[in-house]
């Protein structure tokens, strides 16, 4: 049983299908609707996804990214370092609406797996040697179920890990309050860059389009430091953000690359949230039950990896269940190949990498530059690719040539 109807359990059930095991899936939503804004696929995940047959829907729906590019808050170009294909991979990297992805994987899982079993929420679980017996909720209606094992892909706000780790397991708080939307607008740059502006150190603006059926379709992020690091109890993902709160802090931008004032007034609905992530678990898994992607590892969205490791989880996941005969010791082994790697990369987030480069070059030149040269150094901009890569890419020749994951 998964709980949680996101990317991470979906890819988690196409996962288990290929590999010959049977899987139901559990989603609190009454309904699954292709909500939120954009979302980047990074090459590894895409590799994963095209082998579980979704290359095509991807290629469809999705911008293949070329750069990612950093700018100052002037648009002046500071580091442009290319992505997916360009960069040698032999995957693509995609810019894409995380709703049409979401509704991209549930097709497939409906047609493969059958129907997600929507509002039903997950209370609690006990388990023996044997299985686990799972509590679930529908309306006022009490379910009992035995399953031989538990999944939580329930997302940063995890009622699974809650019930794995009931204490001491805050939401921890960058500071950083983050608004975002969707727009549509002439397109940026060559229309397939992820183009980051300043500094979420004091202001940041993160523009890139995300579909390849509407070229004018651009996911726009700010992000801004309101305040010091600390702990929120909660963090609601469907707020509804203010669009006088968001232009405030770029209202002084001289931007060429986008028009941020049109894009801001022209988006129907502004999401507002802080950044958050919680400290990485000692263990994943008890017994039959794990956790996987957001649930188990949740990060700063600054390296566009979230949504990817959750991939990798799932397909980690499904060959350990279908090549260990016992289900405990092939969580075990799924933790072991999967936690280390993503506690490493949440901790890698959270220290913000290249924010002291792009600090630099507001210090030295607040008033925009030429050419980068006259501000940073090779080393000091070799440092700033190297910061980046660590919190996004896999190494392009292991990924390359490993052996698939296909069970």
């Amino acid at each position: 049983m998964i709980v949680g109807g996101g990317i991470g359990g979906l890819s988690a059930a196409l996962s288990l299908h290929a590999a010959g095991l049977e899987c139901v899936i559990v989603e609190a939503a009454r309904t699954l609707r292709p909500l939120g804004v954009g979302i980047n696929v990074q090459p590894h995940a895409v590799r994963e996804l095209t082998e579980l047959g979704l290359g095509g829907a991807l290629a469809g729906l999705a911008v293949e990214t070329s750069f990612m590019t950093f700018a100052d808050c002037h648009g002046n170009v500071i580091l442009a370092l290319p992505r997916g294909r360009s960069a040698g991979y032999r995957w693509p990297q995609y810019s894409i609406h995380r709703g049409e992805l979401q509704m991209a994987l549930l097709v497939a899982v409906e047609e493969r797996v059958g129907p997600v079993r929507t509002g039903v929420r997950f209370e609690d679980f006990a388990q023996d040697g044997d299985g686990v017996l799972v509590t679930l909720r529908r309306g006022g209606q009490v379910l009992r179920e035995r399953v031989d094992v538990l999944v939580g892909a329930d997302g940063v706000q995890s009622a699974v890990r809650a019930r794995l780790r009931p204490c001491d397991d805050p939401l921890l708080w960058a500071g950083i309050r983050m608004w975002r939307g969707v727009a549509e607008a002439d397109p940026i740059l060559d229309g397939a860059t992820v183009l980051v502006g300043g500094s979420n150190m004091t202001a940041k603006f993160v523009t890139y389009h995300i579909s390849a059926r509407n070229p004018r379709l651009i996911n726009w992020v700010a992000e801004v430091k309101v305040t010091e690091p600390g702990i929120v109890p909660d963090a609601d993902w469907a707020r509804e953000g203010m669009l006088s709160d968001v232009s405030a802090h770029f209202s002084s931008w001289k931007y060429p690359p986008a028009d941020i004032r049109a894009l801001l007034a022209t988006t129907g609905r502004i999401l507002e949230y802080p950044m958050v992530d919680r400290a990485p678990l000692p263990r994943w898994s008890q017994g039959r039950v794990t956790l996987l992607g957001d649930a188990a590892h949740p990060m700063y969205p600054i390296g566009s990896n979230g949504g990817s490791q959750a991939v990798l989880d799932a397909r980690v996941l499904a060959r350990c269940l279908a090549t260990y005969g016992d289900p405990a010791r092939a969580l075990e082994a799924y933790e072991e190949e999967r936690r280390p790697p993503t506690s490493a990369l949440v901790l890698a987030h959270r220290a913000l990498p290249i924010e002291e480069t792009i600090r630099l070059v507001a210090a030295r030149a607040p008033d925009g530059f030429g050419e980068i040269g006259e501000v940073l150094t090779e080393q000091e901009l070799s440092a700033m690719a190297d910061a980046q890569r660590r919190i996004s890419d896999a190494d392009v020749r292991a990924l390359n040539e490993r052996e698939s994951w296909s069970v």
